[in-house]
């Protein structure tokens, strides 16, 4: 069954700019601007002020949408939701270093820009990952074995984590009993919110 129209709007923040072309979403905050693309979607966006409290809103309608385009509504606005966190705030992923035997080694590189992982299971292999654009990689000062990643976008931190943590992947051996690898073991914002 289609419905008629089903929309959904969300408040836009103080100190974030949002601008709307051709299902093209970019939004301005005070730590940097990032766009996202949403032509896949059969979905109209539009920039509204709200009639009772003044505020400006985004709203998202579907138009005879079936059950699987209505729900994507709630998907771009996570995806919106996301973009203005990410201008505002920025994320923070926080991984572990995880060996029962050999020591897994990592050294940082090129402007925290990539990692090197050596002594990986004992193996003399030199693993190099670069982090994808706009996401910096530091050491933890206070916890061993800790790498954080930082960055706006959250799609492009979570996926430079991916990229870390496949790179460790353990061969040929029962994975139930060899657990060593880099995991993520927290997520977050940069900037908490007081």
């Amino acid at each position: 069954m289609k419905t008629i129209l089903s929309s959904e709007t969300m408040d836009i923040p103080e100190g974030v700019a949002i601008k709307v072309h051709a299902k093209v979403i970019e939004v301005e905050g005070p730590r940097g601007k990032l766009t996202r693309d949403f032509k896949h979607l059969n979905l109209d966006f539009q920039l509204i002020k709200d009639d009772v409290t003044g505020k400006r809103q985004l709203k998202i309608d579907s138009w005879f949408g079936s059950r699987k385009a209505s729900a994507s509504i709630r998907t771009a606005l996570s995806h919106v939701n996301n973009l203005i966190a990410g201008v505002t705030q920025g994320f923070l992923y926080k991984m572990r270093f995880v060996y029962a035997h050999f020591p897994i080694n990592a050294s940082i590189s090129g402007n925290n820009k990539s990692i090197e992982i050596r002594n990986f299971l004992g193996e003399k292999k030199v693993r190099k990952v670069d982090m994808l654009d706009g996401v910096t990689i530091v050491r933890s000062e206070k916890v061993k074995d800790e790498i954080t990643l930082e960055g706006n976008d959250i799609e492009l931190v979570s996926r430079s984590c991916a990229l870390i943590n496949q790179k460790c992947h353990v061969k040929k051996k029962d994975i139930r009993k060899f657990l060593d690898g880099i995991y993520v073991s927290e997520k977050g914002k940069i900037a908490v919110e007081e």
